[in-house]
């Protein structure tokens, strides 16, 4: 129903506010330096709403929360020190906890001890409904950008691995806002490390859009990544497929086998491969999709060079893009198959098409000639039929004249009958045509 909003306007569409919201339904966290945001990323198949709003309701100060505030897709929950953010997508579902960076995880630490800081307990990180697809610990610190051993340092934070950043962002007076440095490994407690440095004036509004890109950024690529191992495991069959249709097509070219067993091997296969496209039609969208989401977002980096690394959206030309080109060649593969499928069995069908004119026209033929045979017998049967009435007719000539004799008359019976023989032919004869004309009058 829609609603009168203002006196100025006409009614609101149904729509219109839930529309206008859209670009507000996920704000940037504020984040205010040195911070840690722990982040994590389940796969949401099979979990509910409720699953996930019984979970929240376990975070101190939080026991009375309805599940009408996870409508949204989007909540922010204020607990004490900290904040979690919890976003629900179509596939995954992301947490982000902001909280206090650690005393010993400040700049120039070794590989500190993270996981068993986070602010809502190891236990209530570990319950998490779902499946966990990207888990980062991603350090926001205001100082370092300018150090000389910046690289060393970045290296002692992280860990081993080679390390891929970058500085980030242009000012108003030309110079970058932030430095990313990470490596894109898994450590030993499960989470990926994730390091900004940015000046001390860095405002809390730009650190959450900074933090926010940079997470999106490795969420969106493991999301696009989950085409690769489907795409590799297709390959085979789709190799399979494409055989199996050129040995169909050759039979079907040299005729070796009939139309039946050629439909039976065509059905067969097409069959399979529209099962395939059902299957996983989907993911190859998805993936194509997270991957222009990857690209955006490296985009929005407006990334420059940190001596003596590669930078994010190098490293991703590097490495992603081949998969993302492996799944685009295999989801046109599959369509190419689908629509070759199709051409066969247009060919196939040609074939008992043609095939089935030919028996048709042979069938018609052979009614033809029936239907000649049958007019032939019915003129035989009509002739005789003329001369057995007119047997009969002149019997009961002869009769008569016979009766007619004894009566008196001066009649000879025979002589009546063989002269009435000519009348009677001929009377009997005319009466059959008669009969035939209005048959056809009729018709």
């Amino acid at each position: 129903m829609n609603e009168i909003t203002s006196r100025y306007l006409p009614a609101d569409d149904a729509q219109r506010r839930q529309l206008h919201n859209e670009i507000h339904a996920r704000p940037s966290a504020r984040v205010r330096l040195p911070a840690l945001i722990v982040y994590v990323a389940v796969l949401n198949a099979g979990i509910s709403r409720e699953q996930e709003w019984q979970h929240l309701c376990r975070l101190p100060g939080h026991a009375d929360l309805t599940s009408d505030k996870l409508g949204g897709n989007f909540l922010r929950l204020r607990c004490d020190g900290y904040t979690v953010k919890w976003e629900r997508h179509t596939e995954f579902t992301r947490y982000s906890i902001v909280q206090a960076l650690p005393a010993d995880a400040a700049w120039g630490a070794d590989l500190p001890e993270l996981a068993s800081h986070v602010a809502v307990g190891t236990e209530w990180l570990r319950g998490i409904p779902g499946q966990t697809m990207a888990a980062i610990q991603l350090a926001m610190l205001p100082e370092g950008m300018q150090d000389a051993d910046l690289l060393s340092k970045a290296q002692a934070w992280l860990g081993q691995g080679a390390i891929i950043g970058s500085r980030m962002g242009n000012t108003s007076e030309g110079q970058s806002h932030s430095c990313l440095l990470t490596h894109f490994r898994i450590g030993e407690d499960g989470f990926e490390r994730m390091l900004v440095l940015a000046p001390v004036h860095t405002s809390e509004g730009r650190a959450g859009r900074i933090s926010q890109r940079v997470l999106e950024l490795e969420t969106y690529r493991l999301m696009a990544l989950r085409g690769l191992p489907v795409a590799k495991a297709l390959s085979p069959v789709l190799s399979q497929a494409e055989a199996q249709l050129a040995d169909i097509t050759a039979r079907l070219e040299h005729k070796q086998d009939g139309d039946q067993s050629l439909l039976d091997d065509l059905v067969g296969l097409a069959a399979r491969v529209e099962r395939a496209t059902a299957e996983h039609g989907y993911r190859f969208s998805a993936t194509r999709a997270y991957d222009r989401l990857v690209s955006e977002r490296i985009a929005e980096l407006r990334e420059r060079p940190l001596a003596g690394t590669q930078t994010v959206g190098e490293f991703m030309q590097r490495r992603l893009s081949p998969a993302m080109a492996t799944v685009v060649a295999t989801s046109q593969r599959l369509t190419a198959l689908s629509e070759r499928v199709a051409r066969a069995s247009a060919l196939l069908r040609t074939r008992v098409d043609i095939a089935t004119e030919t028996q048709n026209q042979q069938l018609l033929e052979k009614l033809t000639r029936g239907q000649d045979l049958q007019l032939r017998l019915q003129s035989t049967v009509e002739g005789l039929s003329i001369a057995a009435i007119s047997y009969y007719v002149v019997s009961l000539v002869l009769y008569g004249a016979k009766a007619l004799n004894k009566l008196g008359l001066p009649l000879n019976p025979e002589v009546a009958a063989g002269l009435s023989i000519p009348i009677v032919l001929w009377g009997v004869w005319k009466t059959v045509q008669r009969i035939h004309a209005r048959i056809h009058s009729q018709g």
